[in-house]
């Protein structure tokens, strides 16, 4: 993290085009995050008449792709979308995007529809401890994504994203502990139907927009 915050800070100053910022990626991936360069890599990997910037190979089995973006461009949902191209396509679980000094990984269920669960993301060049940076990118690195450790990662933001718990507090279960509370705290009796329309419609829609 140390050795390369200065050279990425550079290629930010000066807004260095696309095939530099990859240039220090590739480094990156190798010096930092342990892949062999030969053996765990392959670049401009093709989909359907398209180019990957990235695939990563464990064991010889393709488990990622990165896209890569100038160091000075905001990663976005056009970049997320062209990726997840590239994922369905291979039938590939995660994607990374990145601009050498954010870094985004994705993970994509398969299914009608698609869906796609940010893991984490992490700004190399922000205000966040160090210690905190090499902890995101840890489950980046070729000892934690053979070893799957990402999967849990993902696995416990999906639990906890804001759609499951909406879904948990709206369940019949849920919804009648709640209508039994509140007859136990105002002695009114709300019908089960009239709860839910009102943590959905009201509680819930009102914590979204605050």
């Amino acid at each position: 993290m140390r050795r390369f915050s200065r050279p990425l800070a550079d290629l930010v100053a000066r807004d260095a085009n696309e095939g530099d910022t990859r240039l220090l990626i590739t480094d990156f991936l190798c010096e930092g995050l342990g892949y062999d360069k030969y053996e765990d890599l392959t670049t401009e990997y093709q989909v359907k008449g398209e180019f990957a910037d990235y695939g990563i190979r464990i064991d010889k089995q393709l488990v990622a792709f990165i896209e890569v973006k100038r160091c000075s461009q905001k990663l976005n949902t056009k970049h997320l979308r062209q990726v997840q191209m590239y994922a369905v396509n291979e039938g590939v679980e995660w994607m990374i995007l990145t601009n050498g000094q954010v870094w985004q990984a994705y993970h994509m269920t398969a299914g009608l529809p698609v869906v796609i669960d940010l893991a984490f993301e992490v700004d190399l060049l922000g205000d966040a401890g160090l210690a905190a940076k090499v902890d995101s990118l840890f489950y980046l690195t070729k000892e934690a994504v053979k070893r799957r450790l990402m999967d849990d990662l993902w696995k416990a933001c999906a639990a906890t994203s804001a759609k499951s718990l909406a879904q948990v507090l709206l369940s019949e279960v849920v919804v009648d502990a709640v209508r039994k509370e509140l007859r136990r705290q105002t002695s009114y009796n709300a019908d089960t139907a009239e709860i839910h329309r009102a943590l959905r419609d009201e509680v819930l829609r009102a914590e979204i927009l605050s």
